[in-house]
């Protein structure tokens, strides 16, 4: 059974592929962004089309934190639209009949009840900060059920909760608020600086999910026969900005002021999903956030240097 994985290299691609690798699955194909765009719609086709994979997980995506979504909509919005247009009708095309959609919780309303279930989807205003980026995933949830219905595929959408772990992008300024936290932190740590500042007020809630995790999911459910299509992922658990920062202070032994600098966006209130739908299925996280922290700061010092 072949797989085509697009997205290997970014955080949850590089994730399944090392799940997809560990249980040793022998035919999965990658591809560079170099020798494939997958923004050229022709190319994509072309390529699905020579290499016929039984499974196509999209795993590409142009991603970000708050301020690089709300500074630069217009290519979150084009880039994302044209990836997976071209990865979900390309993979129609060439009668592909399984096909996973990463997504993010980030579809759902900005003011949603909570904890957010799927049938939330499309129930109230989204954030404005990320609205390119959550109308772009809303647009593929909507093609795989639409494909789905019209021409019977079995096309999945997986929407993980905010996501952290190996290879994450750890900018302060474009990547999302764990990993850029981390950073914070550290440089303290060496620095030895007193003040730590934090964007926002500190009380936004947020649920965290270890990128393994979101990988066993999708092998999980890349196996498993489901009736909904569209399903998601997360801990089912949230804690406050503050709360995070504060374990982070622990973890890494820091004698420091915590500043919260209330002129940055604190983005939605609070968003926890329901995971009820994939425990249902047999599915649920394994991997606690001390462990998942652990594993993700060796990375960060691994990579340290990238992010001065």
């Amino acid at each position: 059974m072949s797989i085509f994985l697009a997205g290997h290299k970014g955080l949850v691609g590089s994730a399944i592929l090392r799940k997809l690798r560990k249980k040793n699955y022998k035919k999965i194909i990658t591809i560079s962004r170099k020798n494939l765009d997958l923004l050229d719609q022709k190319a994509v086709h072309s390529f699905l089309k020579k290499k016929k994979p039984k499974i196509v997980i999209i795993a590409a995506a142009k991603v970000g934190g708050v301020y690089h979504n709300n500074t630069h909509g217009a290519d979150f919005i084009y880039e994302n639209l044209q990836i997976q247009n071209n990865l979900i009708h390309g993979s129609f095309k060439n009668n592909i009949k399984k096909l996973i959609f990463l997504g993010s919780s980030c579809i759902y309303p900005k003011f949603s009840k909570q904890p957010i279930k799927e049938n939330y989807l499309l129930s109230g205003k989204l954030e404005e900060t990320n609205s390119s980026y959550a109308t772009a995933k809303i647009a593929g949830v909507k093609m795989c059920e639409a494909y789905n219905k019209q021409y019977k595929t079995n096309y999945l959408c997986l929407m993980p909760t905010n996501t952290y772990g190996p290879n994450d992008n750890y900018h302060t300024l474009n990547s999302h608020f764990f990993p850029a936290l981390i950073k914070k932190a550290h440089e303290c740590k060496i620095h030895k600086k007193k003040t730590l500042t934090v964007w926002g007020t500190g009380k936004p809630l947020r649920e965290l999910i270890f990128v393994d995790d979101i990988a066993d999911a999708c092998l999980f459910f890349m196996k498993k026969k489901t009736k909904s299509f569209l399903i998601n992922i997360g801990t089912g658990q949230d804690k406050s900005i503050k709360n995070y920062v504060d374990f982070i202070i622990k973890k890494l032994d820091l004698k420091v002021k915590v500043k919260f600098d209330k002129s940055k966006p604190n983005g939605v209130p609070r968003k926890v999903l329901d995971i009820s739908l994939a425990k249902k299925y047999g599915w649920k996280p394994k991997i606690s956030l001390n462990e998942g922290f652990d594993i993700t700061y060796q990375d960060f010092l691994k990579k340290k240097n990238n992010y001065k």
